[in-house]
């Protein structure tokens, strides 16, 4: 995998009528970081001398993702090219405008650095981060399942994972466990996972390059249990923590998809070839903590066929903004961003 609650509102006071007059209005809310909350933006103009009028309102959601979060967002995003390297005043930049302040940026980077995700280089007297080549393949899977449409496919068979790790090698259980959720297991019983079927060639792929092949046995098989399938999937998988998590995304995001729609019409292309720099900025601070807090879901949903979850289950619907979402703001975000980009490789072009 790339390495919430309801949204506050934010009302402008009230302004001195000369200071309407003489100049836009921008009302910006920042709470802290473990709470949910709105960048709210209101462009005032004059209309017909004294008279006001709104001129756009667009609420910015910004759920509690950590600094690191966004980081590994923005690298598997927009550092991932042959020789892709982005300078540290740019990742200071991009993520200032999410309200996230330098030193913890810089401690952050630092973070994924000593982690092994991240490594340095210094170009043309600039200090840049990269990708390391040893998690680059997981970023690459990444990309396979957090922007692919997928859709529940028929369940005919299973995947059995059976593993056991002696006691001296605890911290490899901790890791295949980590391993088997992150690739949709459920957990059967101890020692015990199982996925549907089409997950056999992702699974032995991932255990055999984390180097865990070994301690795991892999069967393809059949469930020949005659009653409902629901009761049995609730008990493998925490289905009641993972619909939580997309009821707070949904709450978060209510909307997204005719607001994008209202703001810049139904074609990303013409959107972006008509969008202003305040536009492309907007976009970016939108979709980036959108993006991180959507990507850690397709590693946790099972993807089942709808008989086998709950009745209000909200996986659909929250894949659904999110892909409405990602195909409008996704162009603008990565246009502001390599803008600021080329602005810290060179401030001339500012």
């Amino acid at each position: 995998m790339w390495l919430l609650g309801p949204v506050a509102e934010f009302k402008c006071p009230p302004i001195v009528s000369i200071l309407i007059m003489t100049w836009p209005v921008r009302c910006l809310s920042l709470g802290g970081r473990n709470s949910s909350h709105t960048y709210d933006e209101v462009d005032w103009r004059l209309n017909s001398g004294a008279e006001m009028r709104m001129f756009s309102m667009f609420a910015v959601p910004a759920p509690p993702v950590r600094h690191q979060q966004l980081l590994v967002t923005i690298f598997g995003l927009y550092g991932r090219n042959a020789g892709d390297a982005l300078p540290v005043s740019a990742l200071i930049s991009m993520l200032g405008s999410l309200g996230y302040d330098a030193p913890g940026v810089r401690s952050s980077v630092s973070r994924l650095k000593a982690k092994g995700v991240l490594k340095s280089v210094r170009e043309g007297g600039i200090a840049k981060y990269k990708i390391s080549e040893s998690v680059s393949d997981v970023f690459r899977e990444g990309d396979r399942r957090i922007f692919a449409p997928e859709q529940a496919a028929p369940v005919d068979q299973w995947v059995l994972a059976v593993f056991s790790v002696p006691e001296s090698m605890r911290n490899r259980r901790h890791q295949l466990r980590s391993a088997l959720l992150g690739l949709g297991f459920g957990s059967v019983a101890n020692g015990v996972w199982i996925a549907p079927a089409n997950k056999l060639e992702q699974a032995r792929e991932r255990l055999t390059s984390s180097g865990l092949i070994e301690f795991v046995d892999l069967f393809r098989s059949d469930y020949v249990f005659d009653g409902p399938m629901r009761p049995k999937i609730a008990e493998w998988w925490d289905l009641n923590e993972l619909d939580q998590q997309f009821t707070e995304f949904l709450e978060l995001y209510a909307g997204a998809e005719e607001q994008w729609t209202q703001r810049v019409g139904h074609d990303p292309e013409a959107a972006l070839a008509g969008s202003t720099q305040e536009l492309r900025r907007e976009a970016f601070r939108y979709y980036i903590p959108m993006l991180t807090l959507w990507r850690k879901f397709p590693y946790k949903d099972p993807n089942l066929p709808a008989d086998y979850l709950p009745p209000e289950w909200h996986g659909p619907a929250v894949r659904r903004t999110f892909q409405a979402v990602h195909r409008l703001a996704a162009p603008l975000a990565a246009a502001h961003a390599h803008e600021v980009i080329s602005e810290a490789l060179d401030p001339a072009v500012a």
